[in-house]
């Protein structure tokens, strides 16, 4: 019997992998992508075709500390939201693909995604 400390992130890794193989960012269509910590937030613009990063933004970064929006939270991830959308704006990227991970779309995810959604197509 497998012990529950080592079959979390099995598990995890097993949600995630089914909800990415249906998904590949492309050049016109590249995939946006959401990594949630303990702590903080990491979004990436992904063209997988070409395996590079278009864009990333985290709470990590000084524009949002100096905001004090450094840690994971429903403001933080809205506002995360408008500067990864900006972000894609300014390169013309027009549609992306939501990829939530091993994540339920609710709470600060569907934030994020709602704010991203305002700049491009999702």
């Amino acid at each position: 019997m497998i012990k529950e400390q080592t079959r979390t992130p099995i598990l995890k890794k097993k949600r995630a992998m089914r909800v990415r193989k249906h998904l590949r960012g492309t050049a016109l269509k590249p995939r946006l992508c959401v990594v949630k910590t303990n702590k903080h937030i990491h979004v990436q613009i992904i063209d997988d075709e070409a395996g590079r990063t278009l864009a990333s933004a985290s709470t990590h970064d000084a524009q949002m500390r100096d905001q004090n929006l450094g840690k994971k939270n429903k403001e933080s991830a809205k506002k995360l939201g408008e500067v990864i959308g900006a972000k894609a704006k300014d390169q013309k990227i027009e549609r992306v693909i939501f990829d939530r991970g091993s994540h339920k779309y609710h709470g600060i995810l569907q934030i994020l995604a709602d704010a991203a959604r305002e700049y491009v197509t999702i």
